[in-house]
């Protein structure tokens, strides 16, 4: 059963266990709701780059939302649990109790509390497509690796960004996805796969209709 994470401090274990030495693969975001694309793209990454574990981080408030564009937060955790149902996808609300808004604070949070932990972001097509407009999108770039992968509409978009551009020569290439977590970075790596088509933002169109 997928372990929801609510904590109000972080030691070494975060109750699961020692992260020492593991592969962790975060996946930060509104998850306003989350769906069967969020779990297909963690259980490629858990695949591909040989994670011991994906993190689910559901934050309270994604800064490029407005308030009434969002769920509860306890809702969009307990409805993101019903979506992982997978052994090695961890849903959490650490955001929340780190007090962190932006990723950029997030994962240098993590990074420093968890020195021993190899951790990569995990993000869509379409999220590179405009990482560049993220609060410190380089910071972000230069602390932990980036594993990105394929979106409908979104490969050329992504491949020809800012993001993209600056950081061209410290792409891996495709296969080598195992090994990214081993990296310094800079690195980044783009997955060709499978586009699920499935979107938050139709799910919440689709559902305001229904009512």
């Amino acid at each position: 059963m997928t372990k929801i994470l609510i904590q109000t401090r972080l030691p070494s274990t975060i109750g699961l266990g020692d992260c020492r030495g593991q592969r962790i693969g975060l996946m930060g975001g509104s998850f306003n709701p989350a769906h069967d694309g969020h779990a297909m793209v963690a259980q490629l990454a858990i695949k591909r780059l040989r994670l011991h574990r994906v993190w689910w981080l559901v934050s309270s408030q994604n800064p490029l939302k407005t308030l009434a564009e969002m769920s509860p937060l306890e809702k969009r955790v307990a409805q993101a649990q019903t979506i992982a149902k997978h052994p090695r996808i961890e849903v959490s609300a650490l955001e929340a109790k780190l007090g962190t808004q932006y990723t950029v604070d997030t994962i240098q949070t993590l990074s420093k509390r968890f020195t021993r932990t190899r951790f990569v972001w995990i993000m869509g097509a379409d999220n590179m497509a405009q990482f560049h407009a993220w609060k410190d999108w380089q910071t972000i770039s230069k602390t932990v690796g980036i594993a990105v992968f394929d979106r409908p509409s979104y490969s050329l978009k992504a491949l020809s960004s800012q993001t993209a551009r600056r950081f061209a020569r410290f792409r891996l290439s495709e296969r080598k996805g195992k090994v990214i977590t081993k990296c310094r970075p800079p690195v980044w790596i783009f997955n060709h796969t499978r586009r699920n088509p499935v979107s938050a933002t139709k799910l919440r169109a689709k559902s305001s209709l229904s009512r």
